[in-house]
């Protein structure tokens, strides 16, 4: 059955058909096609141009730009698994290409141009093709970049709080020997907590996104021996990225923090260390249930 339902604000030029959900606030620009089911919510634009075929949820406060389109495949147009969904106050530039099946996470930016192929993490900024991670939106104005801390005199022991709750930023001594270099850090007396695992990561290629998670009991704590590494870390307000970059950086992630780790560079590792046992319930994967994990603890 055909369900067609028109927000006020869709110009007379588009082509609509199928199970189309249209909220009364949102704006449809000229010369869109919009055909299957498709559920478009408060307050989301779409410029002229915009042909979503199949199955899709654009949630509110999302701006698409003109000639935005998804990549069809019409023997599953119409599956379920081919489903978009386009989350909160997302941006996609003009042009891009979205393929069916894509999950776009909340404020994710995408630049003109891109093409999507896989799931975008919430607060992301992507392009290229295919859109690799450049950068995170800060949660104050979701289209700028997040600002970035990159230690400029690793020489330089200190601790160094950042601006995300409980994040601790290490700086250790760096011993310089014509047989090696030596940097060394002390559980308990440095770092506030015993270890009870660490794992390693390593051959990463570069921009692959690892992490997004964050734990309910376990501290952190990451070292990048070689190489650099990216990391993000958000306390569900505010948000800082910092570089890893040097073997005497650490960097003190405590329970209740979503971090993420990318632009990895060639031939870098990861070490991390953590306070707890392996716990898969003690892991938040996805951001929603994180955010409503940070309204509980207030």
């Amino acid at each position: 059955m055909e369900v067609v339902s028109l927000s006020t604000n869709v110009h007379a030029t588009c082509v609509i058909s199928g199970e189309v959900l249209i909220d009364n606030s949102a704006k449809i620009g000229p010369n869109c096609l919009l055909i299957g089911v498709l559920s478009i919510g408060p307050s989301v634009i779409l410029q002229g141009g915009v042909t979503l075929i199949g199955n899709a949820i654009i949630e509110n406060d999302v701006s698409i730009d003109s000639g935005v389109c998804i990549a069809t495949d019409k023997s599953k147009a119409m599956s379920p698994d081919a489903s978009i969904l386009i989350s909160e106050g997302v941006h996609v530039g003009a042009g891009c290409i979205l393929y069916q099946g894509v999950v776009i996470g909340r404020y994710a930016n995408i630049r003109p141009g891109s093409v999507v192929s896989r799931d975008i993490p919430p607060y992301a900024i992507v392009s290229g093709n295919p859109a690799v991670i450049t950068g995170y939106t800060s949660s104050i104005s979701h289209q700028q970049a997040v600002p970035t801390t990159v230690v400029e005199n690793p020489d330089v022991p200190g601790i160094y709080p950042l601006n995300v709750r409980d994040v601790v930023l290490y700086n250790f001594k760096r011993i310089h020997d014509l047989r090696g270099d030596l940097t060394v850090g002390e559980f308990e007396r440095n770092i506030p907590f015993t270890p009870k695992r660490y794992f390693l990561v390593f051959d990463v290629p570069s921009y692959e996104t690892r992490g997004e998670h964050a734990h309910r009991k376990c501290h952190q704590f990451l070292i990048c021996p070689s190489g650099s590494v990216a990391i993000v870390v958000d306390d569900g307000s505010r948000r800082q990225e910092l570089t890893l970059n040097s073997p005497n950086l650490g960097l003190l992630v405590p329970p209740g923090i979503w971090c993420l780790q990318y632009k990895y560079s060639s031939g870098s590792s990861l070490l991390v260390f953590a306070s707890e046992f392996y716990d898969p319930e003690d892991y938040i994967r996805n951001y929603d249930d994180f955010t409503t994990h940070c309204k509980s603890r207030l």
